[in-house]
């Protein structure tokens, strides 16, 4: 009896630990949409839904195109595994925050995703390659879709004018 309790209680723990990274995933576009929305930076705002929607799109893209295959399985036997989309969000919103807003806001950013991706690897949700896979290809996409607010260009002078100094 007291062994029947002790796994019931595991059980729960790890629901209620499923469920927070859940939350999570689910709150991190809110704050990170909030933090662009309260800089009143319309471009951040674009900048976000571009992120959102390539990363989405890629990742849903992926994630069918595995489905068949033995990376598709999750480690819990069903599909849909390669690669993680929690992890794929999590990770294109917080590589949308360094890339936009700087380390300030990316380095606690990364740190959130980070747990939320072990757990779902610690759940048997996914392997570390799905999680690995997720999140790279989120921040990949973060890194290409987004600007920094401060950017700097150099770009070359070419033409007839181009011995011409520049004031």
């Amino acid at each position: 009896m007291i062994l029947g309790l002790h796994c019931g209680s595991a059980g729960a723990a790890d629901a209620q630990t499923l469920r927070a990274g859940d939350i999570a995933t689910v709150l991190f576009p809110l704050v990170t949409f909030g933090i662009a929305h309260a800089k009143d930076d319309v471009e951040s705002e674009k900048q976000w839904l571009r992120d959102l929607g390539v990363n989405e799109v890629l990742n849903t893209g992926l994630r069918v195109a595995f489905k068949g295959t033995s990376w598709g399985k999750r480690p819990d036997g069903s599909s849909y595994g390669f690669p993680s989309g929690h992890a794929g969000f999590v990770f294109s919103q917080a590589g949308f925050l360094q890339e936009r807003h700087g380390w300030t806001y990316g380095v606690p950013a990364l740190a959130m995703a980070t747990p939320i991706s072990y757990i779902r690897v610690r759940e048997d949700k996914h392997h570390w390659r799905d999680v690995i896979a997720g999140g790279a290809l989120g921040y990949g996409v973060a890194m290409i879709t987004v600007t920094p607010i401060e950017a700097t260009q150099i770009a070359p002078i070419i033409g007839p004018q181009a011995n011409r100094r520049l004031s």
